[in-house]
């Protein structure tokens, strides 16, 4: 990593948001690939639907990086813009059952849904038995997290899925501490009664967010966002903290 790239590893949140309002593309890059899992996790808990999830999480960045001038610091950027995601997240979800409902009422079937189910059914990849075992596992999992209620899965999500704190999950979502730690709580015991428990060491690969996919959202955002306005100098920055 050359110098100038850990200078803007280690910069504050506050220098890097101002760094992204001036379209600048590292800034972008480390706060983008810094917050993917995390925003994507969020979205899925509201969404239930990894495209829609990923949709969503781009949304959230380039509505953020526009509003990026109000970003105070009373929070992370990552809790910034974790809140925003959840806001467009439950938008997103409004709109989806507001079209279900049109859809129902006109007897007319959802295509867009059966042409989800297929196109996923037929992405899956030949693996060997051991990795077929693990895919299998996560997806169990992530059935059964899909399962719980909407207020339940977003905690557990965050606490046990992400590793944030209570304080830091408390913060996102805008709820008490004792909130936070009793829905984690309920979410987890209705999980052991429908999973077995050698399933939970395999939490940890839930909701892959990493590689291609990563890398996709992170170049989607950086074209989006940096190709709007010309670039600040990447020479000669100083941390205004």
């Amino acid at each position: 990593m050359s110098a100038l790239a850990e200078d803007y590893a280690s910069l504050p949140d506050a220098v890097l948001a101002s760094r992204i309002a001036a379209h600048d593309t590292r800034a972008v890059r480390i706060v983008v690939e810094r917050c993917n899992r995390r925003l994507f996790r969020t979205a899925w808990s509201i969404l239930k639907d990894r495209a829609e999830a990923e949709d969503i999480v781009q949304s959230a960045y380039l509505s953020g990086f526009a509003a990026i001038g109000t970003f105070a610091g009373r929070a992370s950027l990552a809790t910034w813009l974790t809140r925003i995601t959840i806001n467009e997240a439950l938008q997103r979800r409004r709109a989806l059952e507001r079209r279900r409902a049109r859809l129902a009422a006109a007897s007319v079937a959802d295509l867009g849904a059966y042409r989800s189910r297929i196109m996923h059914g037929s992405a899956q990849p030949c693996t060997p038995d051991a990795e077929l075992g693990r895919a299998q596992i996560r997806t169990m999992l992530e059935q059964a997290i899909a399962d719980l209620p909407e207020k339940f899965r977003m905690v557990f999500l965050l606490c046990e899925v992400e590793g944030l704190s209570v304080e830091e999950a408390a913060a996102i979502l805008e709820i008490p501490r004792t909130t936070v730690k009793t829905r984690n709580f309920r979410a987890r015991r209705r999980l052991r009664v429908m999973l077995a428990p050698e399933l939970h060491s395999a939490l940890t690969g839930t909701f892959p967010f990493g590689g291609s996919h990563c890398a996709a959202m992170t170049a989607r955002v950086l074209a989006e966002w940096c190709g709007r306005a010309p670039q600040a100098p990447e020479t000669g920055l100083r941390s205004r903290a």
